[in-house]
């Protein structure tokens, strides 16, 4: 049986899904439980409407330590004319939380009352003295809780649907309940598939893949209020899919099978779900995220229940994000509560954006206030960047008919962070340095978040001067002077006040496989035929020195093959080399020694961050230098190779 994917519009498979649901049944809250009321019932989803059985305080009661009185025997009572009153029929003592005698109506605090003993003169026991001296009146129901104040019995305390917190438990047990009905927890069955994973642990080898997405899935579950039960990896085979599947329709009441979705012929979920049940959709027009597939399918012998499965991509962005799109509603449902809303704000995008027109488009952006502007900047497209969703700070969607927007544009953000983290965001654009990842480390214990866009020391540059920036790294090579940022600043920030201080000096050379097989040993063999090359992107401060240098040489970029290979960060240049993908590249001795590569020192160079003046003062950058100075963060630099940090925290210039 072959199953093609066919994209439907999204508000078109959410319809889809709702039908169905509605005509299996399962349009609701799918089962209630009483459950005992304590710490457990937390986070839990009200399933009936809480009504006090009784009120809260349930009687008159103290509000203070001190003598309960009837108010209208204190209203003689004068600083220069004092009353006695009567300790037993006219006052009695009482602690904070004391019911009053059914005769008083006020509290007057112990510290404003004269206990007295028997012959008239100051009790030793002032809470059992003969009677009182005071020196002012009282108003009724002075220092008193009155019976109701909190809650009156009968009144509604808490509605259905509302979600537990823990002030919540103490109204309810405040109101007379020790029990409370909620929702039953939905159980969701989560099904990775694929022959070319393998568990978390697990040595890997060349080809396989660590299944992760289940762990991410299971846990987004358990965020939304439901149970989650990982089953084990199985095969790209049909049957035992369709068995497992079978298996798990018994057991659970929401099955997502991960990674059996695909775009071709051999697309095991959905003709598990054809053979099983109903295939609903097979496709959404939604980036990342396509083979997406909505199904129905018999619990087994009860051919009157039905259990949705939702097939995941394999993309871990695209399984996290299909499961903020289709199971975070479907819990909700079943839970009654409502969706979650994640607080949305308008923000300015920093760069252009192209989108599939067919799509609605879900990017991962970057947020940070610079100025009186708050940003957006776009992070790494691959629906296979599980980090750019660890990065992000949240989503915009470009919607569909739209083939993308310009930079500038006004966006709306849904926010992953709440809004006071995005204003303690330090917002650096420019050129990439593992020394801004241990930075980011240090800066998050000073309560900031260091939020870092890779687009190369020139993009930096651009960056600051349209004002979307707190800082940028910079490393460009001034050919005619030898020096390092400064000409570059003075020619694309004219009139704009900077700072440029010194970060690292840095070792730039060849990053090679282990051992060096091909024996490249300089720049010249670039030019080899057996050699091929990776480079970073245009602008990229490493590739003005390479071509500095290759001029120099008299070596022409055509010569080299691979110099149109381009990659954004040291690292991605060190991957490349490291999968084969390359035999050679130029960059920084950290990302060959992270990824167990061999390095060629060739050159020293300067690192900088451009900081422009109205930033460099402020309380939002004054961690960064204070991280400059700190022993720790130095000594975890100077343990990386091809580091020079005697330079670190200079003024090299301030210009404009």
């Amino acid at each position: 049986m072959s199953v093609y994917l066919h994209d439907i519009p999204l508000p078109e498979a959410q319809a889809a899904l709702e039908r169905a649901l509605h005509t299996a049944g399962l349009g609701g809250v799918l089962g209630v439980e009483t459950i005992p009321l304590d710490e457990h019932a937390l986070g839990r989803v009200l399933a009936e409407p809480v009504w006090a059985k009784i009120s809260s305080p349930h009687y008159h009661a103290a509000a203070m330590d001190g003598f309960a009185v009837r108010a209208a025997d204190t209203e003689v009572a004068l600083p220069t004319a004092p009353l006695t009153l009567e300790y037993g029929t006219q006052a009695a003592y009482v602690d904070t939380g004391d019911p009053l005698p059914d005769w008083a109506n006020a509290v007057i605090p112990i510290e404003q009352v004269e206990p007295l003993a028997e012959d008239g003169d100051l009790a030793a026991d002032a809470r059992r003295p003969a009677g009182i001296r005071i020196r002012a009146a009282v108003t009724p129901w002075a220092h008193v809780r009155p019976m109701g104040e909190d809650m009156v019995a009968t009144q509604l305390v808490l509605p259905a649907g509302h979600v537990l917190r823990p002030a919540d438990l103490g109204a309810i047990a405040g109101c007379g309940h020790s029990t409370v009905a909620v929702a039953r927890r939905p159980v969701v069955a989560v099904l990775p598939t694929g022959t070319e994973l393998v568990p978390i642990g697990k040595a890997v080898k060349r080809g396989d893949i660590i299944e992760y997405n289940s762990l991410v899935l299971a846990a987004q579950v358990r965020e939304w209020g439901g149970e989650a039960v990982r089953y084990p990896i199985t095969p790209d085979d049909f049957e035992q899919i369709r068995a497992r599947v079978a298996q798990a329709a018994r057991e659970s009441d929401l099955i997502l099978v991960n990674a059996g979705s695909s775009a071709g012929s051999e697309d095991f979920t959905a003709q598990v779900v054809e053979s099983l049940g109903e295939l609903l959709v097979h496709g959404v027009a939604v980036r990342p995220g396509h083979p997406v597939i909505l199904g129905l399918i018999s619990r087994g012998d009860q051919r009157s229940s039905r259990v949705p499965v939702i097939g995941v991509p394999g993309y871990p962005v695209s399984a996290a994000l299909t499961g903020e799109i289709f199971v975070e509603p479907l819990l909700a449902r079943w839970l009654g509560r409502k969706p979650l809303r994640p607080v949305e704000i308008e923000a300015e995008l920093t760069r252009k954006l192209v989108s599939p027109a067919g799509d609605d488009d879900y990017v991962r952006v970057a947020v940070g206030r610079v100025g009186e502007r708050v940003l957006a900047a776009p992070l790494a497209r691959g629906s296979g960047v599980i980090t750019s969703l660890v990065r992000a700070d949240g989503i915009l969607i470009v919607p569909s008919g739209s083939q993308g927007m310009p930079a500038g544009e006004k966006v709306r953000v849904r926010l992953y962070h709440s809004p006071a983290e995005i204003e303690e965001t330090v917002f650096a654009i420019g050129s990439h340095d593992i020394t801004l990842d241990v930075m980011a480390q240090f800066l998050a214990a000073r309560g900031r978040r260091l939020a870092s866009a890779n687009v190369g020391s020139l993009g930096g540059l651009v960056a600051l001067r349209r004002g979307e920036a707190h800082f940028a790294g910079s490393h460009l090579l001034d050919p005619e002077s030898g020096e390092y940022n400064l000409r570059y600043v003075r020619q694309y920030l004219p009139g704009l006040p900077v700072q440029v201080v010194a970060l690292v000096g840095r070792d730039q050379g060849l990053i090679v496989p282990a051992g060096n097989p091909k024996g490249i040993t300089a720049l010249d063999d670039l030019a080899r035929p057996d050699i091929h090359f990776v480079n970073r992107q245009r602008g990229a401060g490493t590739r003005v020195l390479l071509d500095y240098h290759l001029q120099r040489l008299g070596i022409e970029p055509q010569a080299i093959q691979g110099y149109d290979q381009e990659e954004y960060t040291h690292l991605a240049v060190a991957a490349a080399v490291a999968s084969g993908c390359a035999d050679c590249g130029l960059g920084i001795a950290a990302a060959a020694q992270a990824l167990g590569l061999d390095f060629i020192p060739l050159f020293q160079e300067r690192y900088d961050l451009i900081v422009p003046q109205v930033y460099a003062g402020s309380e939002l950058l004054a961690p960064v230098w204070d991280v400059l100075q700190d022993d720790s963060f130095r000594r975890m630099v100077a343990a990386l190779p091809g580091y020079d940090l005697s330079v670190m925290g200079q003024v090299i210039a301030e210009l404009g």
